[in-house]
This record gives C-alpha cells, structure tokens and sequence, in this order.
C-alpha cells in the first residue's frame, strides 16, 4: 500500500489502532492492535505488534509492515 508522506503508518503510533482484515480467516474480520512489541535488544526499530481479533478475542502477532498492504488490511473498520 503506497502511503502519502503527510500520513505515514508508524509501529509507535500503533497501539489501539482498528484494522480490518480483507480476506477473513475463521469469521475474524475486524482486530485491534493490543500490543506494540518492543525490541531487543532496546532501541532497536519495532518489527512487530500483537493483534486480537474483536469476535473470537484470538491473538496474533505479526510483522507491523503487514498492516500496510493494502491487499490484506484496511485501516479502520469497515
């Protein structure tokens, strides 16, 4: 997903954000971001962060960058 420079997604800013999922996999479509995971060793970049699935309360981690393609996720829920 091609991001504008005045809106850029950061792993900081994150946190609590709302995601759609575009191909839902076991009816989980909709998840928030619960957890940014902090590196080691510290002051390294973040590379990933914990979602949970709204419906089923299941978590998962992933790579942060995922959240920018487009062909996976939608910011927001929709």
């Amino acid at each position: 997903m091609i991001r504008s420079p005045s809106n850029p997604l950061s792993p900081k800013k994150l946190l609590h954000t709302k995601w759609t999922a575009v191909t839902p996999r076991n009816q989980e479509k909709h998840f928030l971001v619960t957890k940014v995971i902090e590196p080691t060793p510290p002051g390294s970049p973040v590379a990933s962060v914990e979602i949970e699935a709204v419906h089923s309360k299941r978590v998962r981690i992933i790579a942060w960058r995922e959240l920018t393609d487009a062909a996976q996720w939608r910011r927001g829920w929709v």
